[in-house]
């Protein structure tokens, strides 16, 4: 069992464990009760209706978060020739094709996302046992192979709150979605890109509801459990 401090003890009895609250409610409860020496990073919780033993029920896409995640990303390209240019122009942090490579392989993973242009994919595959536990190899399925002439866009997005979601082996989606100081209409607009692009990603496969609990929380604060209803029903910034 996990001991918890007096001070999240005292945190958590604010928070009506039976109430499901709105995400109106449940941001603002969170931005009271978080009161860490730092700005934590608020973190939504999906507990799916999905089946990750089955391969035709896994979750695995990307969203575009209005307000970003509060912290400069660092992106790396592995590109060469024209695609390595574009790329500098676009203002990717860490460029490059062999030097990348044998860092990385040396232990390095210093950056927040990993892009490649097609024409690397086999020679980068072998980084697969490195990068692919954190989230950081380029893979087509999520849109982090890219074509040269899609680079500029593609980390300009990536500056802004590109995010990767996945369903884990439980079946719950963990995702940050900004700081505890963010304006509540910022936590709110960034919870509800996040939701859309899950509920837009629901597998054929699954029946009955897609998300069946969800929770709100501080990286250093008690959960909010929210009201799944109401936070379906937000509306994303178009």
């Amino acid at each position: 069992m996990v001991k918890r401090s007096k001070r999240y003890a005292a945190l958590k009895e604010k928070i009506d464990p039976d109430k499901a609250y709105s995400p109106q409610e449940a941001v603002a409860l969170l931005q009271e009760v978080s009161k860490a020496g730092f700005d934590e990073s608020v973190e939504l919780h999906l507990r799916t209706g999905v089946d990750p033993r089955q391969a035709d029920q896994l979750i695995r896409d990307v969203t575009v978060l209005p307000y970003g995640l509060g912290k400069p990303i660092r992106v790396l390209v592995f590109a060469n020739g024209e695609g390595a240019e574009l790329a500098r122009q676009a203002g990717a942090d860490y460029v490059g094709e062999d030097d990348l490579i044998q860092n990385i392989e040396g232990g390095w993973t210093d950056f927040d996302v990993g892009l490649a242009i097609p024409d690397l994919m086999p020679k980068i595959g072998k980084l697969g046992r490195v990068l692919g536990r954190r989230g950081l190899m380029p893979n087509p399925r999520t849109g982090t192979m890219v074509q040269p002439r899609d680079l500029p866009r593609i980390i300009d997005e990536a500056k802004k709150g590109r995010l990767e979601f996945r369903v884990d082996r439980t079946a719950i989606i963990h995702c940050p979605v900004g700081k505890v100081s963010f304006p509540q209409e910022h936590l709110l607009s960034n919870i509800a890109a996040l939701v859309d692009a899950v509920v837009r990603a629901r597998p054929a496969a699954v029946k009955g509801s897609l998300i069946r609990a969800a929770h709100l929380s501080g990286s250093m604060s008690p959960a909010v459990r929210l009201d799944v209803t109401s936070l379906t029903a937000l509306k994303p910034d178009l």
